[in-house]
């Protein structure tokens, strides 16, 4: 996933906003500082999604001058998860007792910090009666 961001010079260095993800707004002394701080407050904005149990928005494309940042592949598999449990009002618990898991084993799989193997999250997809493609373009 790839989210669009505005940089906007503001002295010597920019400020960061995302129109996606509001929650997401930085500073950075010059452009790489800011390019490194976005990228740090995209990841961190997700937390918050996660804490809610709120729908993560999805990218939309980018606008002039706007630029494209990497949420990385194991966070966007763990926000499309969160997605979809929201959508089907789907809860731990429940999706713990569809992959015969303790609840906290779910708890570690929808953790942004936690390393999650992607057949355990295939399994997650699969209980909620979707499908984890991976492709290579």
């Amino acid at each position: 996933m790839f989210y669009p961001a505005k940089f906007e010079k503001e002295g010597e260095g920019y400020n960061v906003t995302f129109r996606d993800i509001p929650e997401a707004i930085t500073c950075g002394d010059d452009f790489d500082d800011a390019l490194f701080m976005a990228k740090d407050a995209l990841l961190t904005a997700m937390d918050f999604y996660f804490e809610d149990r709120r729908t993560v928005p999805q990218p939309s494309q980018a606008e002039d001058g706007e630029h494209l940042i990497e949420l990385p592949l194991s966070v966007s598999a763990k926000v499309l998860l969160l997605n979809e449990m929201v959508a089907q009002n789907i809860s731990n618990v429940e999706l713990a007792k569809r992959i015969k898991v303790k609840p906290q084993e779910v708890q570690r799989i929808t953790n942004l910090e936690h390393t999650t193997k992607i057949d355990t999250l295939a399994r997650a997809f699969a209980a909620l009666g979707k499908n984890l493609d991976l492709s290579v373009a």
